[in-house]
């Protein structure tokens, strides 16, 4: 028998990626809270003689925000009747392991479920970089999970004209207009550009942005070979607009939509974000509580091989397994689950633009 052939769409992760989950993002309680302080860019001012007094200075204010996440939980059964039957790759020839069936089995389950979750993750990343809104609907399209992080509505702006029509100038002052709002609110300047496809093309060919990348001119724009970045962005170059230099990238990442079971990609074509690639971004993970686990008497107990908790830093994933068995003991059940939360901490420092109002 030749080598088995697995053919799995691996879950793109562009958007996903741009947010940390550094240990201290994994979390067992019911919300995620962060403290956000804010400041300004005030200068000191010189007083006339040393003998005057220090000017007085009041510390910066904070805020104290919290978020409930959304819930993910799915489950995968073993019939007691499959086990006795080879696994996809194995040996025909070769007695079933029934013990290496569950075990095998179990994590082709799990990993099935941290696929989808990886999904459900990179469409909350991209919904918060275009809306800076979360909605999660079921497959009937009702909203099961739904917040809203308040983005300032100067950060969300129309194109001045419809880039299917627009010039590159109109185009490129669509960007500049809104990396001066990001440069305002958010205190840092914008370098990076985030295309949907259409606007991308639209942006490329315009003239007078093919005129940056004229190679018997000062170079202010290069356009090297793709590289890709998380399984679905790719690296389009640089360009410089007004007092900012970008690193531009589209991204086709796409997921079945569980309404219409229609292909969709996570981004809007014509849309285009614009931020500030320094600005921070955090992806929190909350357990999924469990009594057996906490007693000792959960999923290791029946699968040992099988880790009660998951957690992946590096990765950007944490997930919760549990295993339980029917009462006739002929059916196994592998739950997965995680509670994921993408928040844009530092939300003033990305927006985006719709440029097909």
């Amino acid at each position: 028998m030749i080598r088995m052939y697995n053919q799995q769409a691996a879950p793109t992760s562009f958007m996903a990626g741009l947010f940390q989950s550094p240990k201290g993002n994994m979390h067992n309680s019911a919300e995620v809270e962060i403290d956000v302080v804010r400041g300004q860019e005030d200068v000191s001012i010189a007083i006339q003689d040393l003998s005057v007094g220090y000017r007085a200075n009041a510390n910066d204010i904070y805020s104290n925000k919290s978020f409930v996440p959304p819930i993910h939980k799915e489950s995968i059964a073993l019939n007691s009747h499959d086990l006795i039957k080879r696994t996809p790759g194995q040996d025909s020839f070769e007695d079933p392991d029934f013990r290496g069936n569950v075990i095998a089995r179990a994590f082709m389950g799990a990993k099935k479920v941290e696929r989808k979750i990886r999904r459900a993750m990179e469409l909350q990343a991209s919904q918060v970089m275009q809306t800076g809104t979360v909605t999660l609907t079921d497959s009937a399209g009702v909203s099961v999970y739904a917040i809203d992080y308040k983005p300032k509505a100067t950060h969300l702006p129309d194109a001045g004209v419809a880039w299917a029509s627009a010039t590159g100038k109109q185009m490129m002052g669509d960007i500049d207009a809104l990396a001066d709002v990001i440069r305002g609110n958010g205190l840092a300047d914008a370098n990076q550009l985030i295309f949907g496809d259409t606007a991308f093309q639209n942006f490329i060919n315009a003239a007078q942005v093919q005129a940056l990348y004229d190679n018997r001119r000062i170079v202010i724009g290069t356009v090297p070979p793709m590289e890709m970045r998380g399984g679905g962005g790719k690296y389009r170059g640089t360009i410089e607009i007004g007092n900012y230099s970008y690193d531009m990238w589209t991204y086709n990442g796409r997921y079945t939509h569980p309404q219409t079971g229609v292909s969709t990609p996570f981004m809007t074509p014509t849309k285009v974000i614009v931020r500030v690639a320094e600005g921070r971004l955090d992806a929190s993970f909350g357990a999924i509580p469990n009594i057996g686990a906490e007693l000792g008497i959960g999923s290791g107990r029946l699968l040992r091989e099988l880790p009660s908790r998951i957690s992946n830093t590096d990765g950007g994933m944490d997930m919760s397994i549990n295993v339980w068995l029917t009462e006739n003991g002929e059916q196994l059940f592998v739950g997965v689950g995680s509670r994921p939360l993408m928040i844009p901490t530092a939300i003033d420092t990305f927006g985006c633009i719709d440029t097909a109002p």
